[in-house]
């Protein structure tokens, strides 16, 4: 039976996250003590532990069918990669930084000017797409020291919480390319792995929406049924439950995290009460 070939971060940012994706779509890795290629017993599929800079090779020429992997990276390699679901996790951003006593956030401070960086073809892209003529200096890592040594006027690298910038005296001015971690396919996959990977990310799909979603039960008095129940879009119907005392049922249904108080207020001035929220762990539609 075919086995589709994952490739998740050996080490760093997106490991963790990933393997506990895995975890939450029903799949148990036990990792042996460094394993680079783990078989998985529960479902079709192996799992390759690569270093982040190499997963986009890897991809394009098929030794692993499927990956995990920032969006920022398929970006700056630029390879034939498709990506094929955003995941909501390892959000990140590259960014131009600059020192923080220049006050300016103008973009043509750089025209000119010396930036270092980790990315050179996305910054280059960038550079060429606002008609800024810039020397582009490439750094395999700690980018941010640059111009404390007086090797770069700025730089251009992945911001986070911004911390590591303010420790370096830094502040971010321009951003380029927002990314989180995504999953990503070979352009190489046969039917079989293509059926098994259609498998893994319905799962996913339900993973993510169920962290999109809060599970919400209320009271509501029977004559604003039809009133409240327009404030709850996320399924087909809620399900409504006569309460013992007269005139009342229970209301049960699904709110979007992303407007979840906007809809309890709603709820709320509709008359709604007893108002209880419940996370879900899997939501299949």
């Amino acid at each position: 039976m075919s086995k589709l070939k994952i490739a998740i971060q050996k080490s760093g940012r997106l490991y963790e996250e990933s393997l506990q994706l895995l975890k939450d779509c029903g799949i148990y890795v036990n990792n042996g003590k460094d394993q680079l290629k783990v078989s998985v017993d529960n479902f079709p599929m192996e799992i390759m532990y690569l270093r982040n800079s190499d997963i986009p090779q890897y991809l394009e020429d098929g030794v692993v069918d499927i990956a995990i992997v920032g969006e920022n990276l398929l970006v700056e390699k630029q390879k034939n990669i498709e990506i094929i679901q955003s995941l909501g996790f390892s959000k990140c951003r590259v960014s131009l930084a600059i020192p923080k006593e220049i006050e300016t956030d103008d973009i043509n401070y750089f025209q000119g000017k010396k930036i270092a960086t980790s990315y050179p073809n996305t910054l280059k892209n960038f550079l060429i797409k606002n008609n800024i003529s810039a020397e582009i200096h490439i750094i395999s890592g700690s980018v941010e020291i640059a111009p404390n040594i007086g090797l770069a006027d700025g730089i251009c690298d992945i911001v986070s919480s911004g911390s590591t910038l303010f420790k370096n005296g830094l502040r971010e001015t321009v951003t380029i390319l927002k990314s989180e971690a995504v999953l990503a396919k070979t352009s190489q996959l046969n039917n079989d792995k293509q059926r098994i990977l259609e498998k893994f990310l319905f799962r996913i799909q339900s993973v993510l929406r169920a962290k999109n979603s809060k599970y919400i039960l209320m009271n509501v008095p029977n004559e604003k049924i039809s009133e409240i129940s327009d404030v709850l879009p996320v399924l087909k119907s809620p399900t409504v439950i006569p309460l013992a005392e007269k005139d009342w049922s229970s209301i049960h249904s699904v709110i979007d995290e992303d407007r979840f108080w906007e809809v309890i207020d709603e709820l709320k001035e509709k008359g709604a009460q007893d108002i209880l929220i419940i996370p879900i762990d899997k939501m299949v539609i």
